[in-house]
């Protein structure tokens, strides 16, 4: 998806996955994540010095995680969107991708809260918050809550091409500023 969205979007924006920022480690733990989405956040911060952004694409990083990044304020605005699917299209998916078996309830509960933090970002914080980063500003989900705005998209019974067809319209919309977007005015 993203080698179509990625192209359409240069120069004004770079498209990458977290491990196109930071090296992947032997074991991928909440920690290593957080401090990639850390990461994430201050290249989005460079890329705005210059009038550009950052699409993070690829990895299933939680909207919480970036807004709790220690560098999240210093940005303009976050716009998060998430791919979701129907849990039976998406243990499809997996089978196919060649995902091991006994990972499937993992991965559909993941989603599952992801659904759910999509409009609620004080569901159940533990699944991030406990045992992460300790640098991780969780507090600022609180601040956000009333002005939490997430774009979901229904991948279920789409293409590859009509899914990266549908996050290239989101982020035309989001760079209009015709997409929920958090900022931290105030926090």
């Amino acid at each position: 998806m993203r080698a179509v969205v990625a192209p359409e979007l240069s120069p004004a924006v770079e498209c990458v996955e977290l491990s196109d920022l930071t090296p992947l480690p032997a074991a991928m733990t909440r920690v290593w994540r957080q401090q990639a989405a850390e990461t994430a956040v201050r290249r989005a911060g460079e890329l705005q010095a210059s009038g550009r952004h950052l699409l993070l694409a690829g990895d299933p990083v939680p909207a919480a995680e970036i807004v709790a990044a220690p560098s999240a304020p210093r940005l303009d605005a976050i716009a998060a969107c998430l791919l979701d699917a129907t849990p039976e299209a998406q243990a499809e998916r997996l089978t196919a991708r060649g995902d091991h078996p006994a990972l499937l309830p993992h991965h559909q509960a993941f989603a599952e809260w992801m659904r759910r933090q999509a409009s609620d970002p004080l569901h159940m914080t533990h699944v991030v918050s406990d045992a992460g980063w300790e640098e991780m500003r969780w507090e600022r989900l609180g601040e956000l809550a009333p002005e939490w705005g997430m774009h979901t998209i229904d991948t279920t019974h789409m293409t590859r091409r009509e899914a990266a067809d549908a996050v290239l319209d989101w982020c035309r919309r989001a760079l209009a500023g015709d997409a929920p977007a958090l900022r931290f005015t105030g926090v």
